[in-house]
């Protein structure tokens, strides 16, 4: 590889439940309850905070990886990172705010644990947004790793932990990995992918990050008639409709947008 409307939590529960299960996604575990982690606080940015978007090709968006520097343009594709971005800069003029995108296509956990120093720690970032994991099983299923549910879900977690220790102030964001069946995705995919969501979700759960639903959202969507290739059309990377509903929903979730 190189939301609907924010409603109330039961609904968005049953949404993903009935999506889930008429997709196929449904996994035992993935909307069981919350770990006995203490719940994040809520996200708030305060005058000069830095917020960082890290990821794979999905959060890279098509970037100019040699530009490092904030808030531009051209360094932050033209994805959901891009969007909310530019919504939170136009709405907070006086917080000067302080945005990167850090997402690089193909990644997976390990190739983000080999460049976080550089890529996140050595930032300081005040808000850490994670996406990660689609590769971890399209990878395996081209042959080019061997990676399992659970070396993902152990390396998830140590590298949260390693982030905790580094910056333990940082309000750290885990996205919910997703897909849509219909392109690259196919029957094969399944139960893994739906393991690997749980997987991030218990990762989430178990450190206290705040998890934003892109799956939950997409399957709500799909159920409301939508095709899935409209989201995206490979059924990984989000059509431009598909990166303005994944900025919206983590806009609602944090609260921030």
């Amino acid at each position: 590889m190189s939301s609907p409307s924010h409603p109330a939590a039961i609904n968005r529960r049953n949404a993903l439940k009935t999506g889930l299960a008429g997709a196929g996604l449904l996994a035992s575990g993935l909307t069981g309850t919350a770990s006995a982690a203490k719940a994040p606080k809520p996200l708030s940015l305060k005058k000069g905070a830095v917020i960082v978007f890290q990821g794979d090709s999905i959060t890279d968006a098509n970037r100019d990886r040699k530009n490092k520097k904030a808030n531009d343009a051209k360094a932050f594709g033209r994805g959901y990172p891009f969007h909310i971005a530019s919504n939170l800069l136009m709405r907070h003029p006086d917080l000067d705010l302080t945005f990167y995108n850090r997402g690089v296509s193909g990644n997976r956990v390990p190739h983000l644990d080999s460049r976080w120093q550089a890529d996140c720690i050595d930032l300081k970032p005040d808000v850490l947004s994670i996406l990660v994991g689609v590769n971890d099983i399209w990878h395996k299923l081209n042959g080019q790793y061997d990676g399992t549910v659970e070396t993902y879900e152990t390396g998830f977690t140590a590298l949260i932990e390693r982030t905790r220790k580094a910056l333990p102030k940082t309000h750290i964001v885990i996205c919910e990995p997703f897909v849509l069946k219909c392109g690259a995705v196919k029957d094969n995919w399944f139960p893994e992918m739906t393991e690997r969501i749980a997987a991030a979700k218990r990762v989430a759960e178990a450190t206290g990050c705040t998890w934003v639903p892109f799956q939950e959202a997409f399957t709500a969507e799909v159920e409301k008639g939508t095709k899935p290739d409209y989201w995206a059309a490979d059924g990984v990377h989000p059509s431009m409709a598909g990166h303005m509903l994944m900025a919206k929903v983590w806009g609602e979730t944090t609260g921030l947008l």
